[in-house]
Order: C-alpha cells, then structure tokens, then sequence
C-alpha cells in the first residue's frame, strides 16, 4: 500500500517546524518545498538526518521544484510573510493574498485531488483565495487557526487551574483575529464546566489573553509564533490521512450552518479522510451569536478586501 504524500509549502519557521512534527508522527512521506534555493533542501536533511535519533519518517524531500510535489494527498501552505511588532493579521493581506494564488494555482497543477490545510495570515481570506483559485469541493479545503486557538485557550485554563492540559476541552469560534469567539458555557476539564471552577473575571481575562495570543509572542520574539501553528497543522492532517473523525475546530466553508451565508470561518467540524466532512452545530445563545456574527462580520470585510486586490479571483 503506497504511503500518504503530504506537501509543506514554505520552508520558514512554521513550514520546516510541521514538517519535522509530520515526520515524528510518522504520517507518510513528505515534501518540503520553497522558492529560496537551499533552505528546504537544508532543512530537509537535517530532519532526515534526525530521524535515527528520533525514529521518524526518513522520506523527507526538500526542493524548489513543484513537480516533486505532484500526486500529494494532502498539501499545506505555510508561505506567506509573518507579523511582526506592530502589524496586524490583517496587515499581511496584500502580500499573502498573491502568494497563496499562486501557490494554489500550483497545487491544482501537481495534486489535483489533495486536501488543502491553509495556515498563513489574515487566515480566514487566506483560505477563501485558496478555494476560489483550485476550484476544489468546499470540503477539501480548510485553515489551522480554531485548532491554534483553542489549545492557547486550554493552556491558559490548565497553567490557571494547575491541571493537565489533556483534561482541559475548549471550543473556540469566529474569525482567527482579535474578535475570534471562545466558547466558555462549551469548555469543560473533564467534562467540568469551567464555570464551576473560575469566577467569570478571571475566565474574561483568560479570553482576551487567547484573543492577544499571537500578537503577545510576536512581541515577545520579534515574529510570529510557529511550534503551536505548526502542531494545529498536523493534528488536523493526522485527522485527515488517518480518517480519524476527529472534532476540531478549524476554518470551513459555511452557508446555511450558523447562517453564516457562504463563508469561511471558524467553527467546530469533523475531519476524516473526505476533509471537512461534518460542521457540528451548536445550540449558541443571543450573546455568543452576536459574538459571532460580529467576527464573522469582519472576515467578510477581508474577502471583500481581497476581491478588491484581486479581481481575476
């Protein structure tokens, strides 16, 4: 039985950090691929070269040459520049837009039956550009930042409460910014609700830590964060390429589900081997739907924004 092929587009910090994550995990064989000549040939060695020490995949490809990505079943993009102090994720749009459609336009080219795993910034036009330039069913395509969200989330909660993070459940919505949605009456520390075990103040502080999440380590740091981005992205190609029918939160495509009329944004789905195969949706009150239509209000800001920048989308 022939292995899975997984594509990693972008050799930086969280391109090179998934593949070495996708490579310890074992999930088939992998490509790195980079428009800078050397990187992810480099970056590709060293991990191949750490695979006897670390027991993991020895296939592990680095290149600048998009043929070497044909026939991938899963591709994704982590190309894009990052932010930096000051900028927001919005202020990526011009650049990223371009980059993501040509490397889309790519992926249909070389893998014309992959599932696409969107992780570069503004994430949730990001994703909208990738499924306007492949054409690809809408299940097909996706974006890490739910999965990225709601474990800073779980994180935060665990650190505050001195449990295990892997009693800590956390379901996040809405647009991956400033204004993204997490869901604390849906959180639990094993099957607890944490509302039984915070007082409301410190649950709002947490919130807003989660919503500042990515901007506290880019000042920390200088640049964007990439070990957790990179993990969100594997967990949810693990859930694809082993059919695992995992809920996790990410960026899919919606229209009658929360309303929200043809978009793409966060929320919680099934993932297996068909993508996105389910959206599981939740009975919200009042404020949690305003919450969301105000985050979903802004990701139709961006796509808007973006058809503005790229007209031929």
């Amino acid at each position: 039985m022939a292995k899975d092929k997984i594509t990693v587009v972008g050799a930086g910090n969280v391109g090179a950090t998934t593949a070495f994550i996708a490579a310890t995990r074992r999930l088939g064989r992998i490509v790195l691929v980079d428009i800078v000549k050397g990187l992810a040939e480099g970056k590709a060695l060293d991990m191949a070269e750490a695979s006897p020490i670390e027991l993991s995949q020895q296939e592990i490809l680095g290149t600048t040459d998009w043929a070497a990505t044909a026939g991938s079943d899963v591709v994704i993009i982590t190309s894009g520049i990052p932010r930096k102090p000051g900028m927001s994720r919005d202020d990526l749009l011009a650049t990223n837009a371009k980059i993501v459609r040509d490397v889309s336009r790519q992926v249909v080219e070389h893998s014309p039956n992959a599932t696409v795993i969107v992780v570069c910034n503004p994430l949730d036009a990001m994703v909208h550009v990738a499924a306007k330039v492949t054409g690809f069913a809408k299940q097909r395509v996706m974006g890490m930042a739910g999965a990225l969200d709601s474990a800073r989330f779980c994180y935060f909660l665990a650190a505050e409460l001195g449990v295990s993070v892997a009693n800590v459940q956390c379901v996040l919505m809405g647009g991956h910014g400033d204004d993204m949605v997490p869901l604390p009456r849906f959180t639990t520390v094993s099957g607890v609700p944490i509302r039984q075990l915070l007082p409301q103040d410190k649950i709002d502080q947490l919130i807003e830590r989660t919503r500042k999440g990515g901007i506290e380590i880019v000042n920390l740091m200088g640049f964007s964060a990439f070990y957790a981005p990179a993990a969100g992205a594997v967990q949810m190609a693990e859930a694809i390429l082993r059919d695992r029918k995992s809920l996790i939160c990410c960026c899919a495509y919606c229209d009658r589900q929360y309303e929200a009329g043809g978009y793409f944004v966060g929320v919680p789905a099934i993932l297996g081997r068909g993508g996105v195969e389910r959206i599981v949706e939740l009975d919200l009150d009042e404020s949690e739907k305003m919450q969301f239509r105000t985050s979903l209000g802004h990701v139709k800001e961006l796509v808007a924004k973006v058809h503005a920048l790229l007209p031929d989308l």
